[in-house]
């Protein structure tokens, strides 16, 4: 059998000014996943439109095209799944979206999937090679148990800056009703891990010393962190990671994940007005300390990413600047602005849906850069602008020598400078090495500062 799949770039990844790194950061794997499940005889291509442009016309015809559509790249992915329809290919689709809003992706495959498919894909390998698909397949079953060996050997390595990207654990314990993920989930357990055994074993497959994980909330369960990070302790590996406020804030638990190398997490802190956490069901942030959560990560050599959200119903039009001056205070190093969306068939979807504050469903836009509702606290514009002019003020180059400042020794401030600086004011040359292709060739660099910087002296 022939088996095609695509990954379709996001809208907002294909700039053709220039090349964001985040969107070449590191190979995602839920295609690489499926593939472990053909047989060895298969055939099977994998493409990631972020990476590598794609010629539909020049493609082999397959007995079967895979494709994961995202809220933004829905468009694109309909675009191709009707190219291949035409000419008799069996269109198989799931993922978020197509979670979201199944009778949208229904017009324009043969096969859906709603959830996660470890327990449906190998269901509907059997009956298509039978020759009996189902035009859909709900998940039922939540299990990483078995699950097989992601097929790594399809992913173009040389194309991604981090090539060493892992998943041991499917979705959240949290529900904030603003997740896309919470609805994915939605039927059966939102949270699940592998064994610990089952992921050392995908670590030691994985060559060189940076790994990048990207579970949803790698510190979700202790148990199973705990025991994760004491296997690792020893290999030497550098990782990043994302966990939350209140897992930063337990006793014992960073101090296992900086031994087993922990040196960067991404930390969702969303918002600075305590009064939009309940509202968004945002429940583990209530009645922690930010400010102490960024203190502790610090004193352990952990560097901050942190996450924002703009636009919730009691942000004002000073949201912007005291969030920025915050971030900039305690000397975090990068931080990801986000504009509220309202995804399909999520709680804030449905609440704003109701209210009749949603402006319109051209997917493309739903990119957290531009807003698709009505606010409540300020004007779209209001809302848009300050959005960027968040980002132009954080990564200004005087804040990133103020936040630096901030850090508490010379070993800290040099770390500061040189992945702040790095992250956000060198885009020209991340461009260049994206579009040459040798994007990889800068992986060096980035162990050599995660190495000499991270952690405590």
């Amino acid at each position: 059998m022939h088996v095609t799949m695509i990954l379709p770039a996001l809208t907002e990844a294909t700039s053709p000014l220039f090349r964001p790194i985040k969107y070449s950061l590191f190979p995602p794997l839920g295609l690489a996943t499926l593939a472990g499940y053909l047989d060895p005889d298969d055939e099977v291509t994998l493409h990631d439109e972020h990476v590598e442009r794609i010629d539909l016309e020049s493609l082999d015809t397959p007995d079967l095209l895979v494709i994961q559509p995202y809220i933004t790249s829905a468009r694109r992915s309909y675009e191709i799944a009707d190219h291949f329809r035409a000419r008799g290919v069996h269109v198989a689709m799931g993922g978020l979206h197509v979670t979201s809003l199944p009778e949208e992706a229904a017009a324009h495959a043969d096969t859906i999937f709603t959830g996660p498919g470890e327990d449906t894909w190998p269901l509907f390998l059997k009956d298509f090679r039978d020759g009996v698909p189902a035009r859909r397949y709900d998940s039922q079953q939540r299990t990483l148990a078995g699950l097989p060996p992601v097929r790594r050997d399809l992913i173009k390595r040389h194309l991604y800056l981090v090539p060493n990207s892992i998943v041991v654990s499917r979705g959240c314990p949290h529900h904030c009703d603003f997740c896309y993920k919470d609805a994915f989930f939605e039927g059966g357990k939102s949270f699940y891990t592998q064994t610990v055994d089952d992921a050392l074993a995908e670590i030691d497959r994985l060559p060189g010393r940076h790994l990048y994980f990207l579970d949803d909330h790698l510190l979700g369960n202790r148990r199973f962190a705990e025991a994760l990070f004491d296997g690792m302790k020893g290999m030497g590996r550098l990782w990043q990671a994302a966990g939350t406020v209140n897992s930063v804030l337990k006793p014992d638990l960073l101090e296992r994940a900086v031994e087993a190398g922990l040196r960067s997490l991404f930390v969702g802190f969303e918002t600075v007005n305590d009064a939009n956490l309940a509202e968004r069901r945002k429940n583990q942030n209530i009645g922690t300390d930010y400010a102490a959560a960024v203190r502790r990560l610090h004193d352990a050599g952990v560097m901050v990413n942190a996450s924002f959200v703009f636009g919730l119903d009691q942000d004002g039009p000073d949201v912007f600047d005291r969030t920025v001056a915050w971030a900039v205070e305690q000397g975090i190093e990068t931080a990801t602005f986000h504009i509220m969306t309202p995804y399909p068939s999520t709680g804030l979807w449905k609440q704003l849906e109701a209210e009749d504050r949603i402006v319109h469903r051209d997917w493309d836009l739903y990119d957290t850069r531009h807003v698709v509702y009505r606010p409540k606290g300020m004007t779209p514009r209001q809302l848009e602008d300050g959005y960027w002019r968040a980002y132009r003020d954080f990564y200004r180059w005087s804040n990133i020598w103020r936040g630096a400042g901030a850090q508490p020794g010379t070993h800290e401030r040099l770390r500061h400078l040189a992945y702040a600086g790095g992250w956000k004011k060198f885009e020209p040359a991340w461009d260049l090495l994206i579009r040459s292709k040798r994007v990889v060739r800068a992986l060096p660099a980035l162990e050599r500062t995660l190495a000499a910087f991270g952690g405590r002296e």
